[in-house]
């Protein structure tokens, strides 16, 4: 980071966001939860269609369903809740557009001082069905990814994953 990076509250939440994989168990308020949605639903989408929806998991028998049936959630046990982000398949950039409201629930997290990580549902089958079936996800409707959510019981390092060798200016 630059100097000026350094300064700014932003930058800094985006250098600062890491995967939080171990949680203490501790709950999250409501408030924040909130304030994470909002964060997700201010989120750009293509011509504004806005094809999310949210499912905000807190029971821990479902929880704990999940933890089972999906192979890299297993930080269920402890965290205090996840979110499901689900997508309307009938837009042609749902993906995408999940995908920056994915991104925004994990700056927001981090900018509240919370743990989060991204699981992937999506596009694979038996991942999608479980959380579908576990949910109670409606047809017409694609589960993206499932974010444990909760306080961190670990402190992950920052780190520059910047490569120029990836940057091409003008021409590849």
């Amino acid at each position: 980071m630059s100097q000026n990076d350094s300064m700014n509250p932003t930058l800094q939440t985006i250098h600062a966001r890491r995967s939080v994989r171990l949680f203490s168990g501790e709950d999250v308020y409501e408030k924040d939860v909130e304030t994470i949605l909002r964060a997700a639903m201010a989120a750009p989408s293509a011509r504004n269609n806005q094809p999310w929806a949210f499912v905000v998991v807190r029971d821990r028998t479902k929880l704990n369903t999940l933890r089972e049936q999906l192979p890299y959630a297993k930080m269920l046990d402890k965290a205090a809740l996840a979110i499901c982000v689900c997508g309307d398949p009938e837009h042609r950039h749902w993906v995408e557009d999940c995908s920056a409201a994915t991104q925004n629930i994990l700056l927001a997290c981090q900018s509240l001082g919370l743990g989060a990580v991204w699981t992937a549902l999506y596009p694979e089958a038996d991942r999608a069905a479980a959380a579908r079936t576990a949910l109670e996800i409606p047809q017409g409707w694609e589960p993206l990814c499932l974010i444990p959510i909760g306080v961190s019981a670990q402190s992950p390092k920052e780190r520059d994953n910047y490569d120029p060798a990836k940057v091409h200016a003008d021409v590849w």
